[in-house]
């Protein structure tokens, strides 16, 4: 404060300077205004990329950092998906498509950038174990796989303790415990993926514990027996559709302490498998704003559910609140549940080519109630099929991520590796803009 306003001996030595009051007062308050605009933000955050919504949209993984580029399929050593997440600040690049078999869990470092959208072929699956993040971190266009051969309290993705992070177009599946575990983290964002066949012995599909400010958006819970997700948390759960849940779908925080959860337009489709218990364990400690969801439980093979009300949850004990609660704070553009329903089919998972799995999972939500099935272990689901290996074609001669053809037809130098770090107007650096260019915003 002293640096912004004027203290006492100040205006003393003003004084005897025998400067003119109203100067005096007119520099007092330029003091007070530069004190009160300190605080504000000297620019708008930067989105992690075109299309990033919610609270995690602001992450911003290696931009500017180095470039690593994973050119093999092996579990670890140079060249590895392993070796490239081991260091901070990094974009995280593939040269090569396939199944990436791992033995031990994997710990992503902060501030990396995933770009699983540059991989050639059906692109990449990190198959067998857990894969856990750290802060500011990107996540797009990649499969996450769990496998029964690891311990039976893991899951496939791991989220904890952490600020800042999307997962963007990402299919996680084979989870023993929970595919999904979200604790103590804040400004998370999953949009568009896919959360599906947990697997013995808990089969569930999410766990948020007390998680503050998290975004599920457009994603597809199937065929978990539970916890699509169970949201002990401040979430905002807007257009997804819950496919063929088992014991029950939604679950809420029913604990001791004060959980908020905005649900808007959302469908819950019931399966082969389902219960009509679509929602369960909510209790007066959960705030639930809620809007415009349907529930389709007739198994008729048509999309014609009937819309959520609030006898829904009242029977749960869950305290309905009139307003949203995270909403107002967050960008999402909020559609109709049958609209989100074929966004979701179109768009959820590693899908710009998807693979066998997560073929046969759409095509399980496709039949809206007809087919579909809660596995045991991924063997019985048909186990990991296997991915043709593809090395990229693509030639990059100065090695920073972008090839030839983008840099050249962009006025680059592809001779010049420092060029892939430098910022253009649009706020993002030039290997983010070519990394963009590979997928639709």
């Amino acid at each position: 404060m002293g640096s912004n306003i004027l203290n006492i001996d100040q205006i003393q030595m003003v004084k005897k300077q025998r400067i003119p009051e109203a100067s005096l007062k007119l520099t007092m308050l330029c003091g007070i205004l530069l004190f009160l605009l300190s605080g504000l933000p000297v620019s708008a955050q930067q989105l992690a990329f075109p299309g990033a919504e919610g609270f995690g949209r602001f992450a911003t993984g290696g931009r500017g950092g180095p470039v690593y580029r994973v050119t093999n399929l092996l579990d670890s050593g140079a060249g590895s998906f392993r070796d490239a997440v081991s260091q901070p600040g990094r974009t995280v690049i593939f040269d090569v498509s396939g199944v990436i078999k791992i033995g031990k869990k994997i710990s992503v470092s902060a501030r990396t950038t995933i770009a699983g959208q540059t991989a050639p072929g059906e692109g990449i699956t990190i198959y067998g174990n857990g894969v856990s993040f750290k802060d500011s971190t990107i996540v797009r266009y990649i499969r996450f796989r769990g496998s029964i051969n690891m311990s039976k309290g893991s899951c496939t993705v791991v989220a904890d303790n952490l600020t800042d992070i999307i997962f963007d177009h990402v299919s996680i599946q084979w989870g023993r415990w929970d595919n999904l575990h979200i604790k103590k983290s804040k400004n998370v964002t999953l949009q568009y993926c896919m959360i599906a066949e947990a697997i013995d012995p808990q089969r569930f599909g999410a766990l948020l514990e007390v998680p503050e400010n998290v975004t599920i958006y457009h994603c597809l819970f199937a065929g978990n027996q539970s916890r699509s997700p169970k949201a002990k948390a401040r979430i905002e759960f807007v257009n997804n559709v819950i496919y063929n849940w088992g014991k029950s779908g939604f679950i809420g925080g029913h604990s001791s302490a004060n959980h908020y959860q905005d649900l808007v337009g959302n469908y819950f489709i019931a399966g082969p498998s389902s219960t009509d218990d679509f929602l369960s364990m909510f209790s007066a400690t959960d705030h639930v704003y809620h809007r415009n969801n349907y529930t389709d439980l007739n198994k008729d093979g048509k999309l014609n559910g009937r819309l959520v009300t609030d006898k829904d949850f009242v029977d749960e004990t869950a305290t309905l609140l009139k307003t949203p609660t995270l909403l107002p704070k967050s960008n999402l553009r909020v559609s109709s549940a049958a609209k989100a329903c074929k966004v979701v089919m179109a768009e959820v998972g590693c899908s710009l080519k998807r693979d066998a799995v997560d073929n046969r999972i759409i095509a399980y939500f496709k039949s809206l109630g007809k087919t579909g099935q809660i596995f045991k272990t991924e063997a019985d689901a048909g186990g990991q099929p296997p991915v043709k290996e593809l090395l990229s074609g693509e030639l990059d001669s100065d090695r920073d991520g972008i090839p030839d053809r983008w840099e050249n037809k962009n006025n680059l130098d592809a001779n010049n590796a420092t060029d892939a770090a430098k910022v253009a107007k649009s706020g993002y650096t030039n290997l983010e803009s070519y990394l963009f260019s590979l997928v639709k915003p």
